[in-house]
């Protein structure tokens, strides 16, 4: 999942990236409205957290500008102006939910989970895949019963593939969800991602999960679906 933040307050914009990070959230971080409209309309994010008071364009106007490029990711609103008028100024210029500063960083995540919920990608559920099980909440992972210990971005990774399983997912669009927009294209960090993952996965199981589609990229799939 990957989630893009337009903050100018750079304490705050730190403290969101960190704690999202922390939930294996992949974070962009930039600090002004016109910067913000950018990155959200040439990219694909799972969520966009705002902020109304932004230099160069605020906020209101960077979300209208969004929402006319045809962007229709879920966006949170964060703000200090609490008034009725300005909730409603908001909501009006497309945003989806509203959040009033300061705010505990357990409310915005539950926010951030409510807005995936409405988009079927909610983080809180449970994934399997044939004896393959993974608990976003309480970040554990097991397979056929044996706990598995991943990394942080093994863990972001794995779960962008259970998400999705059954479907090939080229380097590039596992890079724009689970890496952030700094991540070197050239590299061959994926691979070799991949290549832990399926030591601490399929390691000791006779049937593999994670399938190398040549040429393609990868997909994870039940060993019965190959038949």
């Amino acid at each position: 999942m990957r989630i893009l933040v337009i903050e100018d307050e750079r304490k705050v914009a730190s403290f969101i990236k960190k704690g999202l990070e922390e939930q294996s959230y992949a974070v962009d971080v930039v600090y002004d409205g016109k910067q913000g409209e950018q990155l959200a309309i040439e990219n694909e994010y799972d969520v966009i957290v705002l902020d109304v008071l932004l230099p160069v364009q605020d906020g209101i106007t960077t979300c209208r500008r969004i929402r006319q490029g045809k962007v229709n990711t879920p966006i949170l609103m964060l703000t200090a102006l609490g008034g009725t008028d300005d909730k409603v100024r908001g909501l009006d210029s497309g945003a989806d939910d509203y959040l009033t500063k300061p705010f505990h960083f357990e409310e915005l995540l539950a926010r951030v989970r409510a807005l995936l919920r409405r988009t079927g990608q909610d983080k809180s559920t449970v994934l399997q895949v044939g004896e393959l099980v993974l608990d976003p909440v309480t970040r554990e992972v097991n397979r056929g019963g044996k706990q598995i210990k991943l990394t942080t971005r093994e863990f972001a990774l794995l779960e962008y593939l259970m998400r999705n399983k059954g479907q090939i997912l080229s380097r590039a669009h596992i890079a724009q969800h689970v890496w952030n927009v700094s991540f070197d294209m050239e590299s061959n960090v994926i691979d070799v991602y991949v290549k832990l993952l399926r030591q601490k996965v399929d390691k000791d199981f006779d049937a593999p999960l994670i399938q190398t589609i040549v040429g393609a990229g990868y997909m994870l799939k039940e060993n019965d679906e190959n038949h």
